[in-house]
């Protein structure tokens, strides 16, 4: 649960794409192959391009690496899918910047474009993702069908992987049971409410705000009671501006963390007195968004990782790791959902609601105009 996978880039990092770009371009096995059909690999809209998944797997084993970009391996289990991945196709996975945002992995592609070390795929929050659509190639996977419409573009240009709820999570052992978010501001949670981020740039944080909305009277249409509580929340002296880390959890420095119930979820590995609660109504539920780079120096491998997310199991790894995969409904149906590990998610009540895209964007002008008047 990294914060820093959202937030801006440090000039260190900044640095350190500068020097990548320098790389030599991209080796054999590029974005100018063909497929057996004849189809250039990076114009590949489908394992049927390539000939099959057959033929597809050996065109990404060709290729032999791909490369990632803000994953960090505790975030939606990111470690492990990893892992599965290259143990299942013996293809290397170089992961870039864990902790970096989404604005990140954009500016990345386009930094790095035409060389070997640009992403291969972005996994992205839906404002920069809708933003940078024209940066995506258009892929559709085998389970493309099981998708529902309202998580997929009709093209395959993105599709939602996973999501979840956004939740508060504590430590039991020191603070009081958090049963609804007005508790956060009683003097028992003094200098202890932290949020995963800035909501001006980070996805996590900017849900927290709109969840915190909803329950003051707001709505993903009106974000401001959410801007207003956390200006108490300050005043209150009870807002930690700390960006929490699994260290600042265990380690008591932000005892209260508002975050993805996923995020939260996975606190509790490691920490036995942390609890996780989706607040009383109708909770925020937000997808993130998988898309491949058009520039992609290993398309094929890129293609591959699609499906191989999107599979059953990817997107029982998901699941794994806490988040709510997008195929879940018509794999339980299937019955080739882990039951088990969907029971063991945090539990919520109501309607979820998904901020639109034109929500989203009100939303984040007024942040833009209104966040730093409220907190500093």
């Amino acid at each position: 649960m990294k914060t820093a996978r959202l937030l801006a880039a440090t000039a260190a990092s900044a640095l350190v794409i500068t020097a990548l770009a320098a790389c030599a371009a991209p080796e054999k096995g590029g974005n100018g192959d063909q497929t057996t059909s004849g189809m250039k690999v990076s114009e590949a809209t489908s394992a049927a391009d390539f000939g099959g998944m057959d033929a597809l797997v050996e065109a990404a084993k060709k290729e032999g690496e791909l490369n990632v970009i803000a994953l960090p391996p505790n975030w939606a289990n990111y470690g492990n899918i990893i892992t599965a991945f290259e143990d299942k196709y013996g293809i290397k996975v170089n992961s870039a910047q864990p902790d970096a945002a989404s604005q990140d992995q954009i500016n990345a592609g386009n930094q790095q474009k035409g060389t070997s070390t640009a992403p291969d795929v972005f996994d992205l929050g839906q404002s920069v993702a809708l933003a940078n659509t024209s940066m995506f190639a258009p892929y559709t996977v085998s389970t493309f069908d099981d998708i529902p419409d309202g998580y997929k573009d009709a093209n395959g240009a993105w599709v939602n992987d996973y999501g979840g709820y956004m939740s508060i999570g504590y430590d039991t052992a020191k603070v009081p049971d958090v049963t609804s978010v007005n508790d956060l501001l009683k003097p028992e949670y003094s200098g202890k409410v932290a949020l995963n981020g800035d909501p001006t740039q980070a996805g996590a944080a900017f849900s927290g705000v709109t969840m915190v909305a909803v329950t003051q009277g707001g709505s993903a249409d009106h974000i401001a009671p959410g801007v207003e509580f956390f200006r108490k929340l300050k005043e209150a002296g009870n807002f930690l501006p700390v960006d929490p880390t699994p260290a600042t959890i265990e380690s008591g420095q932000t005892p209260v963390v508002i975050d993805w119930d996923y995020l939260n979820a996975d606190v509790t590995k490691k920490l036995p007195s942390w609890k996780v609660v989706v607040p009383p109504g109708d909770p925020i539920a937000s997808f993130y968004f998988q898309a491949i780079n058009k520039d992609a120096p290993h398309p094929a491998a890129a293609r591959l990782w699609e499906e191989f997310l999107y599979s059953d199991e990817g997107q029982n790894l998901f699941l794994g790791g806490g988040a709510r995969p997008v195929r879940a409904e018509s794999m339980r149906k299937a019955g080739t959902l882990d039951a088990a590990a969907y029971l063991a998610l945090p539990p919520f009540q109501g309607i979820p609601v998904i901020v639109t895209g034109d929500q989203n964007a009100v939303a984040t002008k007024y942040l833009a105009d209104n966040w730093a008047k409220a907190i500093g």
